[in-house]
């Protein structure tokens, strides 16, 4: 049996240390409120929520061109992962997949009409669980400053 020593103490103090634990709450939030929207989306719409990312992608800009490789990217997803969900999402008939016109190595992705309807639907599920789980528990005044906030990080990160 290990008896208890002074890095003991040490690691229990940062495990204890405020910075971990706001961090974690934001992980924490984050995580749950991904899997509601996941849950909802997969019961309602069929859809899971990274299909639902790549079809906000694609229907942000209609007649954008949007390479496989651009979604990989801006999903933060490996090339085989996006390639395995955009073969998922082909064979339910939500996107297709077209030859870039430049580029016949390159494949682009654009949604389907099937895709454009499911992804209707399926932004007015993520609304309700966003606005019941994320903005009605915050208070107006305080949300601005979070969603500021959030922000600042995300540029801070992208910064680097």
């Amino acid at each position: 049996m290990e008896t208890w020593n002074r890095d003991d103490d040490e690691a229990a103090r940062a495990a204890h240390s405020p910075l971990v634990h706001d961090f974690g709450l934001l992980i924490k939030a984050a995580t749950r409120l991904e899997q509601r929207i996941d849950t909802v989306l997969r019961r309602e719409c069929a859809i899971s929520h990274t299909m639902f990312e790549v079809l906000i992608r694609l229907c942000r800009d209609p007649g954008e061109e949007v390479s496989q490789r651009r979604l990989a990217d801006d999903l933060t997803l490996t090339s085989s992962g996006i390639t395995r969900l955009i073969d998922r999402m082909e064979t339910v008939g939500l996107v297709r997949r077209v030859p870039a016109p430049e580029d016949r190595r390159s494949v682009l992705v654009e949604a389907t009409d099937r895709g454009r309807t499911v992804f209707l639907r399926a932004a007015a599920v993520h609304a309700e669980v966003v606005e019941k789980y994320f903005v009605a528990p915050v208070a107006p005044g305080d949300y601005r400053r979070m969603t500021g906030a959030l922000g600042e990080i995300g540029k801070a990160l992208s910064d680097t």
